[in-house]
């Protein structure tokens, strides 16, 4: 009887250990799996396929991440272009940064091997728009994982027409570079470009995006039977118009849209604005005074006002002291001083703009005309006005086309060296 006892003693004794054990050993094993699910705190540095979620689909764009002594910078890789963006925050398992001279921003969550969250775009009124964003860490493909090698010709210059969803068109043109199945180039508008384009070609369909802090571009396009593109584009969320467009070598858009002239009631350009800092400027003022004068109209929100800036800021400190001003008049997307006054700012310290910027007024047609009514209208940013030493309108010209439409770049640069030296020699 004793011995029956003490046996049934030890027998719950070991029992009991044993089910301890197993709770130590599940403990041990979800705090393993607890430690494995604990997200990061930094990124993982090197190169990323990053998306823009917009209504056509995925809009992709390179991404790289890089560690310095002083924190994380991004990298935006379209075609040929690499934009850097170092104001960037990691804290507490999460990555902000705001785009160079832009009001514009990325907040994304950090996971093991990607990025999840939003890029907020700042729209007229202040208005944000909101884009999700995802960017998977090791992939470096645009559209297609996996080449074709059967793939169409796209390569050359495009006449193109652009039909909005309220059936209005207007003209551009298209310039492609192909080589298998990647393609790069851009679209020239009578008011700009669409900046560095980067996709693939799988078949008879072309696909196309960019994304560089500022606007974001996505094209769906496919080669028809008979040689010609079909197919549509969408700029952000909100933007979308049908495309067609045939080769043609020959295609311009010289003499296309309309023209800013100076009103015939007026004698000459002048204004008043202030600057970020609130104080005020006039064109009147001495530092014009018997100097050639570019008049730029432009905004911190428009990518071609970046590429012209890039373009000013090396030009006005070769030619200021041979008698040069350049004055930039900024129309944001804020009614409210302030900040619009704090975009400008951020923009001249990004750009590292060295010439005078001006807060003029807001974005919109109306307000352009009542600061500026001794022009005819202004009907794209920028819009570049050339004074000569007596203040004179000399030359008007819309838009810019930026380094990612190549000789048409280098032929603006060309053309407007000559024209800003023969005024210096009058």
């Amino acid at each position: 009887m004793y011995y029956s006892m003490q046996t049934n003693r030890s027998s719950r004794a070991h029992e009991s250990r044993r089910m301890v054990g197993g709770c130590l050993a599940i403990l041990f094993i979800a705090m393993c799996f607890a430690g494995c699910a604990k997200q990061p705190s930094e990124p993982q540095v090197g190169p990323y396929r990053a998306t823009l979620k917009l209504p056509g689909g995925e809009a992709p764009f390179g991404l790289e991440i890089v560690k310095h002594e002083s924190g994380f910078a991004l990298e935006l890789l379209n075609g040929a272009e690499r934009t850097r963006v170092d104001n960037v925050t990691v804290e507490s398992g999460e990555l902000f940064a705001v785009f160079p001279g832009y009001e514009n921003s990325l907040r994304a969550s950090i996971k093991r091997d990607r990025l999840t969250g939003n890029v907020t775009l700042i729209k007229a009124g202040g208005k944000e728009q909101v884009i999700p964003f995802e960017a998977k860490h090791g992939q470096t493909h645009r559209f297609f994982a996996e080449p074709s090698s059967d793939n169409a010709d796209v390569a050359g210059r495009w006449a193109v027409t652009f039909t909005n969803d309220e059936g209005e068109t207007s003209p551009a043109v298209a310039l492609f570079e192909q080589e298998h199945d990647r393609v790069v180039g851009t679209v020239m508008t009578p008011t700009g470009d669409h900046r560095f384009l980067e996709g693939q070609v799988r078949g008879d369909e072309l696909r196309l995006s960019t994304f560089a802090g500022g606007l974001a571009y996505l094209y769906h396009l496919r080669v028809t039977d008979d040689g010609r593109l079909e197919g549509e584009y969408w700029q952000g969320l909100a933007w979308h118009e049908r495309v067609s467009a045939e080769r043609n070598d020959d295609a311009t858009l010289e003499g296309v849209g309309p023209e800013t002239t100076l009103r015939s009631d007026s004698e000459r350009l002048d204004f008043t604005f202030r600057d970020p800092e609130g104080h005020e400027v006039s064109l009147s003022d001495e530092r014009f005074q018997d100097k050639v004068v570019l008049v730029t109209i432009g905004g911190t929100w428009c990518p071609n006002c970046h590429d012209e800036a890039r373009f000013l800021v090396p030009f006005y400190r070769e030619y200021q002291d041979k008698g040069f001003e350049i004055v930039a008049l900024m129309f944001e997307r804020h009614g409210d001083f302030e900040k619009a006054a704090a975009a400008v700012r951020g923009y001249r310290r990004d750009l590292e703009i060295n010439f005078p910027i001006l807060v003029a007024g807001v974005a919109e047609a109306y307000d352009v005309s009542n600061k500026l009514p001794m022009l005819s209208g202004v009907y794209g940013y920028p819009t570049a006005i050339l004074l000569d030493k007596q203040g004179n309108v000399r030359d008007i010209h819309i838009g810019f086309s930026g380094p990612a439409t190549g000789k048409h770049y280098e032929d603006y640069v060309a053309e407007f060296t000559a024209k800003v030296d023969a005024l210096l020699a009058e």
